[in-house]
């Protein structure tokens, strides 16, 4: 996945012997990643208040606060083609200066049209931001050390579904919708500052693709090849299945029989936080048990948690949250992995095609899931998103996991 290089160019104290990272290295990539996609799924929590705000379905406006998937699927095509002329720590600093304009935006947006653009504008300025870090990430760690490294980086993005979904809960309870897109403009801010104080100067040289066979294949080589096909289609299906969960589980928790309040609805995102834990584990889990193994392990525990979702309980409905996202955040940490180290070349280019994927897979899980919902009710939905881990399960037998392809 990775290029075997010794040293690391995050400038922060480290205690590396160049085969591990230090933890305040990991910490850094960590925050990094939460700052970079706080914004992603944080409005998620917001649905049913922003439904009622501009008096739409629920469908309507699961569409339009995933709209931002669609930026991102768009954003990870354009790091496919253009990442081998792009600084990583400038275009990621820029990137995020940017996220804060649509994000700052969304406070006075009047229609849900507009509401839907400027997701859409933010999921670019993500995309571009998740995926020069990836990149960054590969070029700047040996391949012992990327396995925390990108662990870190996916538990920073863990944490951002639990703490932003929490914070946008919190903020539009006590000061209303506006003031909460006001206040992740400045996370996005701040973020830019960290990235400022962290990640050093890199020559273009070092990350731009020369005139060397292996470097000059051109990008769509990549889904040439049946696994790395088989890899950004696990992705695709990844997004649909944790979007459809988390999107419309809103409006269930908040309907009756549970009627759960909109403080109490940011409340139940703590279904995140076995996730922290776990997610950082997915080295070490596929070291022991083997890369195919633990994708399909990680399937099956998200699996394990939708027959839970559907029963009319509070305590089942959560436990059911708990599994989907262990499972589907486990499987998140080993696919992009396996994706980057397959490519042999132009790292920068797979990570892109496969956050296109990833994110498609994430707005057409919203479109398609959110008919269901509306037209069969949640238990259809269900059946849908289990169809969709499925088809993972499915695809992941393509995978080569050979010694010289593991992350």
């Amino acid at each position: 996945m990775l290029p075997s290089v010794q040293t690391n160019d995050f400038d922060v104290p480290s205690k590396s012997d160049g085969k591990t990272n230090s933890s305040f290295e990991l910490l850094i990539i960590a925050v990094t990643a939460f700052l970079t996609v706080v914004d992603l799924f944080a409005t998620q929590a917001l649905l049913p208040a922003l439904a009622e705000h501009y008096r739409v379905s629920a469908a309507a406006m699961g569409l339009a606060v995933n709209a931002c998937t669609l930026g991102m699927a768009i954003g990870g095509l354009s790091i496919a083609l253009l990442s081998d002329r792009i600084d990583r720590r400038t275009g990621i600093l820029a990137s995020l200066i940017a996220l804060s304009v649509p994000t700052s935006l969304l406070a006075f947006a009047p229609t849900i049209g507009v509401f839907a653009a400027l997701r859409i504008l933010q999921g670019l300025c993500m995309a571009s931001a998740f995926g020069l870090t990836l990149a960054y990430l590969g070029e700047h760690f040996t391949a012992e050390q990327s396995a925390g490294a990108f662990a870190a980086y996916i538990t920073g993005n863990v944490a951002s579904n639990l703490i932003g979904r929490l914070v946008a809960s919190a903020v539009t309870d006590h000061a209303g919708l506006a003031a909460n897109f006001i206040f992740f403009a400045g996370l996005n801010l701040l973020g830019a500052a960290l990235v400022y104080g962290t990640i050093r100067q890199t020559p273009m040289k070092e990350t731009a693709c020369n005139a060397d066979a292996v470097c000059s294949q051109k990008w769509w080589a990549h889904v040439q090849a049946t696994e790395m096909r088989a890899g950004f289609a696990i992705g695709f299906c990844i997004l649909f299945a944790f979007v459809g969960t988390f999107t419309y589980i809103n409006f269930v928790l908040v309907a009756p029989p549970l009627g759960i309040g909109m403080m109490t609805l940011g409340l139940i995102y703590f279904v995140f936080l076995p996730s922290i834990v776990t997610t950082p584990l997915a080295g070490t889990i596929a070291k022991l048990a083997g890369h195919k193994v633990s994708l399909w392990a990680a399937l099956a525990i998200a699996a394990a948690g939708l027959p839970l979702l559907i029963v009319p309980r509070l305590p089942a409905i959560l436990i059911g949250m708990i599994l989907v996202a262990v499972g589907t955040f486990l499987a998140q940490a080993l696919a992009p992995g396996f994706v980057s180290r397959a490519a042999k070349s132009n790292r920068a280019s797979a990570s892109g095609i496969y956050l296109a994927s990833y994110f498609a897979g994430g707005l057409i899980g919203t479109a398609v899931l959110g008919q269901i919902f509306d037209n069969f009710g949640w238990g259809a939905c269900v059946a849908g998103i289990g169809a969709s881990l499925a088809a993972a399960a499915w695809l992941t037998r393509h995978l080569d996991f050979r010694p010289d392809h593991q992350g």
